[in-house]
């Protein structure tokens, strides 16, 4: 994530290819104020697709991309509230980004097992942004015909995990292509602040991610949160490498294993335990699956909340900060 602007420049273009969310008819993926005049096309999965220069409604289906909206000054009208480990399903917005969508007048978009199509369109967008992960991007994608016909629609394609490729993605889409670096210094500042006040433990850590499921789970270590961590010089265990024939989840960042591979896989001398809506760290200390393993015999395992897993522009803030916290530096 962190590296010399060119290493920044080569990623990003490779992006704009691979992701398809290129300007065309000569906007050039730029800022909003030179093109405000008229529509631009873009290329997505699905095709070409003719968008505002300018968006002024946009509607977002996935609350693990309104952060971005915000981050980039195009406040969503109308946007989803669910983030795994995070959603208040009796109403209100995740708190990282409550105060702006108050403040920006958003509306809350029902939560459902299906998309509303009706909220959608009395929302009046002039443009749709959905897709990325979660059920939020399934429903999207089943319903893509149906937000088409409402207002242009752009679906964040869900293998994007990490942090940055996602904002690419919805920075395109919006025309705010030219507000992304000034972001990723804010994000640079950040890791740089609190590099200098943690000590990482020593060897691997592995991380396990707690869901609400009764399966166990590992999070592989080219995952966002573990690169993270891997930023910050705490080095992730790589898991998939070691279970033949190892069966990842479809967007990649998480990896079901069975009790009795347990203690071969997560056998790193540390561990963090992500708690995305399942057990907490001090229940997982009383399965004797997860007590067995050396980092909890050692007391080398530490926990960070539901915000880390799938890190948004504010959860990767916010995630530098709790590194910094569970890692204290040490010594001079």
């Amino acid at each position: 994530m962190p590296g010399s602007s060119t290493a920044r420049a080569l990623a990003a273009a490779s992006l704009a290819v691979l992701l398809g969310l290129v300007a065309g008819c000569g906007s050039g993926g730029g800022g909003g104020d030179a093109e405000a005049s008229g529509p631009r096309t873009i290329t997505t999965d699905r095709g070409p697709l003719e968008v505002p220069s300018a968006p002024q409604r946009v509607v977002n289906l996935n609350g693990g991309l309104a952060s971005y909206l915000y981050a980039l000054d195009v406040p969503p009208v109308a946007t989803d509230t669910r983030v795994l480990g995070v959603t208040n399903f009796d109403g209100g917005f995740p708190p990282a980004w409550a105060d702006r969508a108050r403040e920006a007048g958003t509306e809350q978009l029902p939560a459902g097992d299906s998309l509303s199509i009706e909220a959608v369109a009395a929302a009046q967008p002039d443009l749709i942004i959905g897709g990325g992960q979660g059920i939020t991007a399934v429903q999207a994608m089943q319903a893509y015909d149906q937000l088409a016909a409402i207002a242009p629609t752009v679906l964040v394609p869900r293998t994007l995990t990490g942090w940055q490729d996602q904002l690419d993605a919805v920075a395109d889409a919006v025309n705010k292509a030219d507000a992304v670096p000034a972001l990723l210094d804010q994000y640079q500042a950040k890791l740089d602040e609190v590099k200098g006040q943690v000590t990482p433990p020593a060897g691997e850590t592995v991380y396990i991610g707690s869901f609400a499921s009764e399966k166990l789970y590992l999070i592989p270590s080219t995952a966002a949160l573990p690169a993270l961590g891997q930023d910050l010089g705490v080095t992730p265990s790589d898991v998939v490498a070691k279970v033949p024939d190892a069966r990842l989840a479809s967007t990649g960042d998480s990896m079901e294993v069975s009790p009795e591979l347990l203690s071969e896989v997560a056998n790193a001398p540390n561990a963090i335990v992500v708690d995305s809506g399942g057990r907490s760290l001090e229940e997982l200390k009383q399965d004797p699956n997860f007590a067995q393993l050396p980092a909890f015999r050692s007391g080398n395992v530490w926990e960070l909340p539901a915000t880390s897993y799938r890190p948004d522009f504010d959860g990767v803030l916010s995630t530098l900060d709790e590194f910094g916290q569970i890692f204290p530096r040490q010594g001079g």
